[in-house]
């Protein structure tokens, strides 16, 4: 079950959880980027993922967390009484860029997409260094012969209704990957850590659960 954008319609009780959730991110200042409840035996998970312009950190994570669990706890009735365990995270890496807000967080990032009218598009790969209400402007390396001298990068501008789904392309031993504050591999640590904090919450929960019964659970 899903609140995110997309051709899949969330059900009536993740709508409910998204229209108490949406308000308290963008009050503390993030994007709800997704929000999907899925059921785990007897709990339900409920993963919020969030995101900003800065970037996400895992003091943000934590804010967030402490947010998000005081309106569920607050509007018990949205999960009936299923268990559940709160999952907060950033997007990841392969996160496709669809809206304006991920073209822009992402400046500077090498990425590939489908770009061009409908019915006559081609597959580019270059690095976003603009992005405005025109569309996202692309370094895109121009093509030669083969043995031929290396052309530096030709911007090309791509329209918003020409623009598919961009995905970053993971690079490493970039030059300037330190100053772009979009480090793939600090990216990953990020989900690596919260990955591990959910962990230990679900191995918290698992060793308060007693046998037979649900008490002590959210």
């Amino acid at each position: 079950m899903s609140a995110s954008r997309g051709t899949q319609r969330s059900d009536p009780a993740t709508e409910r959880l998204t229209g108490w959730i949406q308000p308290v991110v963008t009050d503390a200042g993030y994007d709800l980027e997704d929000l999907v409840v899925t059921p785990a035996g007897r709990r339900s998970v409920v993963r919020v993922v969030v995101d900003r312009e800065q970037g996400i950190t895992l003091d943000d994570i934590a804010e967030v967390s402490r947010a998000v669990s005081e309106v569920l706890d607050s509007n018990d009735d949205g999960m009936g009484r299923t268990p559940y365990v709160l999952e907060v995270t950033s997007p990841g890496v392969d996160r496709p860029l669809t809206d304006p807000r991920h073209w822009r967080r992402n400046t500077g990032r090498l990425v590939q997409v489908a770009a061009g009218p409908s019915g006559s598009t081609e597959q580019l790969t270059g690095r976003i260094t603009a992005v405005d209400d025109a569309g996202v402007t692309l370094a895109v390396e121009a093509k030669g012969k083969p043995g031929a001298k290396k052309r530096p990068p030709q911007p090309r501008l791509v329209p918003w209704a020409e623009l598919g789904a961009g995905r970053v392309q993971v690079e490493f031993g970039r030059p300037d990957a330190a100053d772009d504050g979009h480090d793939a591999d600090v990216d990953a640590d990020i989900d690596e850590d919260i990955a591990q904090d959910d962990a230990v919450e679900l191995e918290d929960l698992d060793e308060a659960e007693p046998a037979d019964d649900d008490g002590g659970e959210k």
